[in-house]
């Protein structure tokens, strides 16, 4: 079937791992009738957890789509991820959804992870569910007051628990003015409210329409002058609201007992935000953000916004339409690439069953099969003319290590397994690096880079060694100096001759590299200017105290001498070379590390520990907030002491704290760091040469 815009809701579930996600999803596909029955976590059958390591480890590692129907409507659910190793799932779920359903346990209120994912949404429509009320530490009330003080929000109930603990019973839909009694293993049942809890429900009614006129200066004034509003004018304001961010709706229930599904359901079809209010980002001229409206009207333009390979579809590219009609055997352009695509079939899907249909249209997410240059982040549209989008906002890696195949025979195909990796998951990298002669992976944890190390091992049969990475060090001088070299060599008919006097400076941190020329008088040719520079970047690249690049340094040639037949500019290369090196060594050389700048998020009951350990690794503390329980700690901390930083965090923080890093500067060391880095160059490089 074949949907317009106006008929299409997308929703991202989301928060921290174990709060009921996979759960949800599942009893929303049952309650919507798309399965027979819900299956439980721990059968490994459900239909977002699919893949053979989500059965094993009982988590979602991979987001995962399904679709509904209702009153017309079709809703995308995004079953995504708890775990921050996999925030790269959530995030290209939050570009394909209009709004975010943020999962919330009763009893433990708010969590690390949620206020994460909180801040990346940044104005997208949210509202939280709040589950497992049937036992007995959850509370409703508790954790609505727990998402008002560390979010400086006032959630608006739509749904009441009936009960708690053991005494709940389901729950009450305050915009439908009705009650459904929990549906064990069926659908939950619809019933009139009971009297206990019509006060209370008189009371969110209220509030909801509250919501609803902040939607509509009309409906505002409406509302002033009666009152109250209709139903409909209710309806059209809390849509209207929404769309703005207006409010926070709040949602109660059990969805492993089938409790507070229907009315979900129900509130997203008939209220929840219209693909046609959302925005998009896309890049101008320059390659600057600037928004665009979601429009079914105008030439087709989507954004892939996932890759994954499938062992019987292969190659399958997610894409979010954002403009026109994307039609299956179609022609478009891959602006990307700036090359034409030729489209083959076009799928929804159920979690891993495809289901083949004919076209999307604008709002709408599917799944193109078997793309030959289609990549995450790239634009397809109807021309060449038409504008990117702006590609996913993704954390850098937090975590890396150094592999290499066991048998020298494998490493090419490792190699092509890790590239298939970087390009289902963009926040896994996989580069090699020159300088240290190592292959590097790095994520955003040790889960998510010992998946994908397993998956090698038990579908590749490949045997993987892992290491700590080394560092990218660098060398620098502290002070001005002088030096000439010539450069002699008489081998019968023309020799070789190049005489360079230079000075060297040191620059600010960061400037990396300026090179002057100050010959006057015709002392050395302008035409041996080139390989003179060529001979200094050579020098730059190998330094003196452990052969790490130099870097902030100015070098002026100030004089030199050639020879009118035995001067070539190998010859001012050679010359050039060497006196830079002599000039470096004359010139206070040190050694600079690079700097990191690291937030921590941690339960506050742990930043003690978690500062304590900051300073054993010689990080400077630059601040720190404290919200409802959940500090953010930023601090500047060598790279060489967080290799294992996501190892040391979870041991401090019993798994529950996480970080984000990026490269800062580089900074000196001296004494016996430095001499530890210049003694392990030093192997490193003999290792080297006998290898």
């Amino acid at each position: 079937m074949s949907y317009t815009t106006d008929q299409i809701k997308n929703v991202a579930i989301a928060g921290h791992g174990q709060t009921g996600k996979t759960t949800l999803f599942e009893h929303l596909l049952f309650t919507g009738g798309v399965i027979p029955r819900a299956e439980p976590l721990e059968s490994g059958k459900t239909v977002s957890d699919s893949s053979p390591e989500e059965i094993e480890r009982k988590i979602s590692i991979h987001a995962a789509m399904g679709h509904v129907e209702r009153n017309g409507t079709k809703i995308n659910f995004f079953d995504t991820p708890g775990s921050s190793d996999f925030t790269g799932n959530v995030i290209s779920s939050f570009r394909a959804s209009e709004f975010a359903l943020l999962m919330v346990d009763g009893r433990s209120g708010v969590q690390i992870e949620t206020v994460k994912l909180w801040r990346i949404l940044d104005e997208k429509p949210r509202g939280v569910f709040i589950t497992k009320l049937d036992n007995d530490q959850a509370d409703f009330n508790k954790a609505l007051a727990d998402i008002k003080e560390k979010f400086k929000v006032d959630p608006v109930p739509v749904t009441l628990p009936m009960g708690s603990g053991g005494a709940f019973k389901g729950v009450i839909d305050i915009l439908h003015d009705k009650a459904y009694l929990t549906g064990g293993d069926a659908v939950e049942k619809e019933c009139p409210i009971p009297d206990e809890f019509k006060d209370a429900a008189a009371a969110a009614r209220e509030r909801l329409i509250e919501a609803a006129a902040d939607g509509d200066d009309t409906l505002m004034d409406m509302y002033l002058e009666q009152g109250s509003l209709s139903p409909e004018e209710m309806k059209k304001g809390l849509i209207a609201a929404l769309a703005q961010n207006k409010y926070v709706p709040a949602f109660a229930g059990v969805p492993l007992k089938n409790a507070g599904i229907v009315p979900l359901i129900d509130f997203i079809a008939n209220a929840g935000p219209n693909p046609r209010t959302a925005k998009d980002a896309v890049l101008d001229a320059e390659g600057k953000e600037t928004e665009a409206a979601l429009d079914p009207d105008k030439p087709v333009s989507a954004l892939v916004i996932k890759t994954t390979y499938d062992q019987f579809s292969g190659k399958l590219s997610w894409v979010k339409v954002i403009t026109g009609k994307l039609t299956a055997d179609s022609e478009v352009f891959n602006l990307s690439e700036g090359k034409k695509e030729r489209l083959g079939k076009i799928y929804t899907c159920q979690g891993k069953k495809l289901e083949e249909i004919r076209e999307l249209t604008a709002g709408d997410v599917g799944i193109i099969t078997k793309s030959a240059t289609l990549k995450t982040n790239d634009t397809i549209a109807a021309t060449d003319s038409a504008q990117s989008f702006a590609p996913l906002r993704l954390p850098e890696p937090v975590h890396s290590v150094a592999v290499n195949a066991t048998a020298k025979k494998d490493d090419d195909k490792l190699g092509e397994f890790l590239v298939r990796a970087a390009e289902e998951d963009k926040t896994f990298r996989y580069v090699f690096n020159g300088e240290t002669k190592e292959t590097v992976i790095s994520g955003m944890g040790e889960l998510q880079i010992g998946i994908i190390l397993d998956k090698i091992k038990t579908n590749q049969k490949i045997e993987v060694e892992t290491r700590v990475p080394k560092i990218a060090y660098r060398e620098t001088i502290t002070k001005k100096a002088n030096a000439e070299y010539t450069h002699k060599k008489q081998t019968g008919g023309h020799g070789q001759y190049g005489k360079v006097m230079l000075e060297i400076a040191p620059l600010p941190r960061g400037e990396n590299y300026q090179f002057v020329w100050a010959i006057f008088g015709g002392s050395i040719p302008k035409n041996y200017q080139p390989g003179v520079e060529k001979g200094i970047i050579e020098g730059k690249a190998h330094g003196t105290m452990a052969q790490y690049p130099v870097v902030d340094v100015e070098v002026k040639i100030t004089d030199g001498k050639y020879h009118p037949v035995d001067s070539s500019e190998l010859s001012f290369k050679l010359a050039a070379r060497n006196a830079f090196r002599e000039a470096m060594r004359q010139a206070g050389p040190t050694l600079l590390e690079p700097i990191m700048t690291l937030t921590v998020y941690v339960e506050e009951k742990y930043l003690g520990d978690v500062m304590s350990d900051l300073s054993g690794k010689r990080g400077k503390i630059l601040g720190q907030d404290s919200v409802g329980g959940i500090a953010e700690i930023r601090a500047e901390v060598p790279q060489a002491e967080l290799l294992r930083y996501s190892i040391d965090l979870r041991s401090i923080t019993s798994g529950t704290g996480s970080f984000t890093v990026a490269f800062s500067h580089y900074s000196p060391i001296s004494g016996r760091i430095a001499d530890d880095v210049i003694k392990a160059r030093e192997s490193f490089k003999l290792q080297e040469a006998d290898e």
